[in-house]
């Protein structure tokens, strides 16, 4: 039938696993992706057919079609739309599931909206544990465009795990702040095993208290659990580099923070940590060993090297 077939646009990491997903659950996925080697990896996949292009995919899709875009946000979701709405009849449904700032997806619903096309927009939560566990799917939109996308929410997401969180841009609103609760969250992790880490004379086992809070701790959850295989398996975790990317949703959501006028101090912070870990703190950290130095004689330590985390405690400026 009709209503259980579907497009896929974006074949990547998250995409191509929502495609497999999909079609184990029993809908017909019509799947397109510009990297040939994306669309190799799913054409043996029983349900997923490999669209040659955008064109042949809409061609397979009879209307009224349901086409899923899962694109990085920005150029390669804009562009994808500017291709693909052309293409689509009156009464078609796009879902964007990329990480898109909600005024965009706003803007985007009302452009189609003119063509006669039906945008929802969709938050993606699950990652790489998706394909298993299902994805977390929060959405905006038309109540009558999500009649159409509820079969296939429900394929993709475990029960009660998705919503139609109100009109569009609802659905990447809420995603946005979902993203940034997770910043504070990992932010919170990270400070207090550095402590643990860090404290000398207890030779505290970090892999084992992570596993300890895994049973019945009020700070329980599948973040810690990710903590806890990962120091079980690399306790220093030796090669890795302390820099940590921020992709968007924090910055938004910092700069929502201010717009509505509301605290959010912990996202905040925590994507100030992400900018520090990138090099971002770098510059005003040596205007303050400049400043150190100039009022109080202090030595300030050449570049490429660094200096005792400790003396802070043990001298004070």
């Amino acid at each position: 039938m009709n209503s259980k077939r579907i497009g896929m646009i974006g074949l990547g990491r998250m995409g191509a696993n929502m495609a497999r997903r999909l079609a184990r659950g029993g809908a017909q996925v019509i799947a397109w992706d510009r990297a040939a080697a994306a669309r190799r990896a799913l054409a043996r996949e029983r349900r997923i057919l490999i669209a040659p292009d955008l064109a042949a995919l809409v061609q397979e899709l009879k209307p009224p079609r349901v086409v899923w875009l899962m694109l990085p946000a920005g150029k390669a979701s804009a562009d994808a739309l500017a291709r693909l709405a052309p293409m689509l009849a009156r009464g078609d449904v796009i879902v964007d599931g990329a990480n898109a700032h909600y005024q965009d997806s706003m803007r985007r619903a009302a452009q189609l909206a003119d063509s006669g096309l039906h945008y929802v927009d969709a938050g993606v939560s699950g990652g790489v544990w998706g394909l298993a566990n299902g994805y977390t799917l929060m959405f905006g939109g038309e109540a009558r465009a999500l009649r159409r996308v509820a079969p296939f929410a429900q394929l993709l997401a475990p029960p009660k795990g998705w919503l139609h969180c109100g009109p569009s841009g609802a659905g990447h609103y809420v995603k946005m702040i979902h993203n940034g609760i997770e910043y504070g969250l990992m932010q919170a992790y990270a400070e207090g095993f550095a402590l643990l880490a860090g404290k000398p004379g207890f030779a505290i086992d970090t892999a084992a208290v992570a596993e300890l809070w895994r049973h019945g701790s009020v700070v329980r959850s599948w973040l810690l659990d990710l903590i806890a295989d990962n120091l079980r398996r690399d306790p220093a975790l030796a090669g890795i580099a302390p820099v940590v990317a921020d992709s968007g949703e924090g910055r938004w959501a910092a700069i929502e923070a201010v717009e509505l006028g509301l605290p959010a101090p912990v996202i905040s912070l925590a994507l100030a940590m992400r900018f520090a870990s990138q090099g971002g703190g770098d510059y005003g950290a040596k205007q303050l060993a400049q400043l150190r130095r100039a009022f109080g004689g202090h030595a300030v330590k050449a570049a490429g090297t660094r200096g005792d985390h400790a003396a802070g405690k043990r001298k004070k400026s």
